[in-house]
């Protein structure tokens, strides 16, 4: 393939799970750290697990920040995941204020200490577990997901974009939260495709079609 489909390699979260889950739907996608060949890629595949400022640190330490930023401005097909989601926003508040790349206006916060559920009880923070997604609107990568279909979530944090516009789901957990965006080819989710069984598949495959489109 000229232009390649690649994974960010930065030493964030359960990278090969993500690489393995899109081989699944037929996706060849290059798990790699190389600039040149990130360059060059035809669609893009961001992950990110643990803090906000360590995958930000990681991610300009192996010189990649900029270059991933770049590769979004291109509007190839890319896919933001768990933190990869997040950094799309301006800022995030976890363990400080720390700039994300901005391409959404908007910030990242943390769920309240005090959540409680329907039946009263106090919610645990992390989030964590399965819980279902509320459509805001059709967008390509999500054509297979019926509203109400359940996804895997692991976040403490999660970001609050001032535009509506980008909003493509919403989930609830004490509190409604925007749970994946997308604009133009861009998508990105606050949940793992990676866990989530039939439905992240579905969500993989779409993403597949769009960059296979676009490399040509």
């Amino acid at each position: 393939m000229s232009r390649p489909v690649v994974i960010i390699d930065y030493d964030s979260g359960n990278l090969r799970s993500v690489q393995k889950a899109l081989e699944s739907v037929g996706t060849p996608a290059v798990l790699t750290r190389d600039p040149g060949l990130i360059k060059d890629a035809g669609a893009v595949v961001l992950p990110g697990q643990g803090a906000f400022r360590d995958c930000v640190t990681k991610l300009e330490n192996y010189g990649l920040f900029e270059l991933v930023r770049d590769k979004i401005e291109e509007d190839v097909p890319f896919l933001g995941i768990c933190v990869g989601f997040q950094l799309l926003f301006e800022e995030s508040e976890e363990h400080g204020v720390t700039p994300g790349f901005g391409v959404f206006k908007g910030k990242v916060v943390r769920f309240p200490h005090d959540m409680r559920g329907e039946d009263g009880s106090l919610l645990k923070v992390p989030h964590m577990g399965w819980n279902s997604l509320k459509k805001v609107r059709d967008v390509d990568l999500l054509g297979g997901v019926n509203d109400g279909d359940y996804v895997y979530f692991v976040h403490s944090y999660y970001p609050v974009p001032e535009e509506e516009g980008v909003i493509a789901t919403k989930t609830t957990y004490g509190l409604e939260f925007v749970s994946s965006v997308a604009r133009g080819n861009l998508y990105a989710c606050q949940f793992h495709p990676e866990k989530s069984q039939r439905v992240g598949l579905e969500i993989l495959r779409a993403f597949w079609a769009k960059a296979s489109a676009a490399i040509g």
